[in-house]
C-alpha cells in the first residue's frame, strides 16, 4: 500500500524548505512539494484536479505573500495569495477530506496589547499584509472549520531572506548598524515550527482551531541583533534606535508577542527558547564564533 500523501504549498519558502529537510526522517509519508510555479493555488479547478490526482491526507499551506512593505502597493497580489488562495485550498481540502494546516502571522494584531496575544484576542491589522492574512484566516475557517491555523512571528531560517541573514550580511559589510528597539516579540526558527507541525501530524492529535507558535522568550529586534553579534563574535557596533528613525511604507506592530500556551498544552509539545534555536540556525550556517 502506498504511503499517505502530505502536500506542501509554498515549498520554496523558509518553512517549506525546513519541512522538506524533515521528510527524510519521516519516510512513512509521501511528500508533494509545490512552488507557485507548480500550481497557481488561487485557481479552483486546477487545485481540485491536483487533489483528485494525489488525494492528500494533509495539506500544509506555507504559501504566502510576505513582502510587507511592497504589499502596500501590490494589494491585489497580496490578497490573491494570502486570502483568496487560502479559501480555495481550505474548500478543496474539505471536499477531499484532507486535513488542512494554514500558517498565519502576528501581524493580524495592532500591537497595542499590554500582554501576550491570546488566540481569542480581536484581530486589528495595521498594514495590508496583516489585513490580507486576517482575511485568509476568515476564508479558511469559513470554508473548512476543521482546519488548524498557526499564527507565527519573526520567522527566520538558514533558507531565504530573513532578519538573521540580513544581519549576518550587514555585520560583514559595515562597522555599525542601527536596529529598532521599540518593537517587541519573539522570533520563530522555521526548523522548530516544521518539527512541531510534523509532530502534530505524526501523533494524530487533530484539534481544529487557531494556535500561536513562536520560540519562548520576549525580545526586541535590537536584542535579536545583539545576540547574533555575540554568537558570531562580530566587532560591529549595534545601535538601538526608535522605529520613528526607520520609517517604512507599512506600519509594524510595536508589540507582537504571542501566547503559546494553548499550542503547548493541546499538542503536548515543548517549544525551545529563542536563543537556543538561534544558535542552532547559526551553527547550520557555519558562522558561530570558534
Amino acid at each position: 500500500m502506498e504511503a499517505p500523501v502530505i502536500l506542501v504549498t509554498g515549498a520554496n519558502g523558509q518553512l517549506g524548505k525546513e519541512i522538506r529537510d524533515m521528510a527524510v526522517a519521516n519516510p512513512q509519508w509521501r511528500y508533494v512539494f509545490l512552488s507557485r510555479e507548480d500550481l497557481p493555488i488561487h485557481h479552483f479547478e486546477l487545485v481540485r484536479n491536483f487533489f483528485q490526482s494525489y488525494k492528500p491526507a494533509y495539506c500544509i499551506n506555507c504559501a504566502a505573500y510576505t513582502a510587507v512593505d511592497r504589499a502596500e502597493t501590490e494589494k491585489d497580489l497580496a490578497y490573491l495569495v494570502n486570502a483568496e488562495s487560502v479559501g480555495v485550498l481550505a474548500a478543496v481540502s474539505k471536499e477531499f477530506g484532507t486535513r488542512f494546516v494554514h500558517i498565519s502571522t502576528d501581524y493580524v494584531f495592532d500591537g497595542k496589547s499590554p500582554e501576550p496575544y491570546l488566540e481569542s484576542h480581536p484581530t486589528q491589522p495595521i498594514n495590508t499584509y496583516g489585513a490580507s492574512k486576517r482575511d485568509g484566516e476568515l476564508n479558511c475557517m469559513e470554508n473548512n472549520p476543521d482546519a488548524i491555523i498557526i499564527r507565527t512571528a519573526w520567522v527566520y531560517s538558514e533558507y531565504g531572506n530573513n532578519f538573521v541573514k540580513t544581519m549576518l550580511r550587514l555585520m560583514k559589510e559595515r562597522p555599525s548598524i542601527n536596529v529598532v528597539n521599540d518593537q517587541v516579540g519573539a522570533p520563530t526558527y522555521a526548523g522548530d515550527l516544521a518539527a512541531a507541525i510534523m509532530d502534530i501530524i505524526n501523533k494524530g492529535i487533530w484539534q481544529s482551531g487557531i494556535y500561536h507558535y513562536s520560540n519562548m522568550g520576549k525580545i526586541s529586534w535590537f536584542d535579536f541583533a545583539s545576540a547574533i553579534k555575540e554568537a558570531i563574535g562580530s566587532t560591529v557596533q549595534v545601535n538601538a534606535i526608535p522605529s520613528s528613525q526607520f520609517p517604512t511604507p507599512a506600519k509594524r506592530p510595536s508589540f507582537s508577542l504571542l501566547d503559546t500556551s494553548k499550542f503547548r498544552k493541546t499538542f503536548d509539545l515543548t517549544i525551545p527558547e529563542w536563543k537556543q534555536s538561534l544558535l542552532k540556525c547559526l551553527s547550520k550556517l557555519n558562522v558561530l564564533a570558534k
